[in-house]
């Protein structure tokens, strides 16, 4: 007999998870409670209660989490200028850690002995997912289907619902997009089907988010984002909150074209993935905020964070968010953003999001030192004679000692 009496389950309310629900309450005899999060995923999330009703469930959890997500997950990430791989901007990775975190939570207040998701064996989600809970709660009990069960496709989910009476209707409907979507207030991710050839173009109607850059505006729009501490704060002179500023900066960038990706990334199990990404608002903030940064961070600071960013990209992307370096991290992160204060005005133009203008009351830029005219005595030129031979002491040593560089 099993000893788990409870699970919290993800449950998004799509075939894979409704099949779940019955499939744990069969496997362990358990009660199977489930948990909805509206993370800016563009769907109603409602309906998942009365299919989790129709599937006996009792205790069901539906949470808006939008604003504590781009808040204490997606900002904080962006003050590091993340980027995993030099392209991808993170947007399922950072989402996990999140959901972990409330998985345990609603355990905690239920009482329940496991918690259980839809991710595959094959995909980062599985790590991510147990990595921030076992980070959570050392001895939580982790229940993965896909790597238990016998059913390896549509079909044998189809015919596991029939066989049980799960109404197809609340189980979830074919998709109209033959490819597997993820989508949170930061991205909407697509992977599968003929995306499964590298070589493959997307077709143009794959795309939800955004115009393609031929079909954008012949105008370019302007825009200012106003930033404190390392976040945006206000956008053309008014205050949005975190969740409300990314979802404006995706409508402004996705109808400017801005923000499609194809790429193919290593997971972190080992196997390389194609995938095409749609991050309009991301993109915005990551220029946006990269610019703030060049007038407001000295010049060692902001080359320490970007010699930092590759390692700490890799921690989310891999599932390390609750990692004592992942904090470690953050908190030198954080400690640089102190003067990461001002505005920055972008043109957003087919495609491009382009700097043309940035201000702050913290700048380290200097008029009278930085300037090709007449600088009244502000910066000495001579004094870069010995900057300079300082420098290429040991330069002219080897030289000397025959390890010249001519052939």
């Amino acid at each position: 007999m099993s000893d788990i009496n409870k699970v919290v389950l993800a449950y998004s309310g799509g075939l894979d998870t409704s099949v779940i629900v019955r499939w744990l309450q069969d496997t362990y005899k358990c009660e199977v409670v489930t948990f909805t999060a509206d993370i800016g995923q563009g769907e109603e999330v409602e309906p998942a209660r009365a299919k989790a009703k129709a599937l006996g469930v009792q205790e069901i959890y539906i949470d808006d989490l939008r604003e504590e997500y781009v808040r204490d997950f997606v900002y904080p990430m962006f003050r590091a200028n993340a980027i995993y791989e030099g392209e991808y901007l993170l947007g399922t990775s950072i989402a996990r850690p999140l959901i972990a975190k409330r998985l345990i939570e609603i355990a905690n207040e239920t009482g329940a002995d496991a918690i259980s998701h839809g991710a595959t064996g094959k995909g980062n989600d599985q790590v991510r997912f147990e990595l921030g809970a076992y980070s959570l709660k050392p001895g939580i009990k982790v229940i993965a289907p896909w790597r238990e069960w016998d059913l390896t496709s549509r079909e044998t989910l189809m015919a596991y619902c029939a066989e049980r009476n799960i109404p197809v209707d609340f189980a979830g409907k074919k998709k109209k997009s033959p490819y597997s979507m993820d989508a949170n207030l930061l991205h909407i991710s697509y992977e599968g089907g003929n995306l499964e050839d590298p070589y493959w173009e997307p077709e143009e109607d794959m795309w939800r988010w955004s115009v393609s850059p031929e079909a954008a505006p012949d105008t370019p729009t302007y825009i200012e984002i106003g930033y404190q501490n390392g976040d945006p704060v206000t956008l053309n002179g008014e205050a949005l909150s975190p969740a409300t500023m990314l979802a404006t900066l995706n409508k402004l960038g996705g109808d400017n074209g801005i923000g499609r990706l194809d790429l193919v990334e290593n997971r972190y199990v080992g196997m390389k993935s194609r995938g095409c990404y749609e991050t309009p608002g991301g993109t915005i903030m990551l220029r946006a905020h990269r610019a703030i940064e060049s007038i407001t961070l000295d010049r060692e600071a902001a080359h320490l964070k970007d010699e930092l960013m590759p390692r700490y990209a890799k921690l989310i992307y891999n599932g390390y968010w609750f990692s004592p370096e992942r904090r470690m991290l953050q908190a030198a992160i954080d400690e640089s953003q102190a003067f990461v204060n001002g505005v920055v005005r972008l043109k957003l133009y087919k495609g491009n999001v382009v700097v043309v203008g940035r201000k702050s009351d913290n700048s380290l830029f200097d008029e009278a030192i930085a300037t090709f005219e007449d600088d009244a005595g502000a910066y000495n030129q001579k004094d870069a004679e010995g900057f300079i031979k300082l420098n290429a002491l040991r330069l002219r040593i080897a030289a000397n000692k025959g390890r010249s560089q001519l052939s």
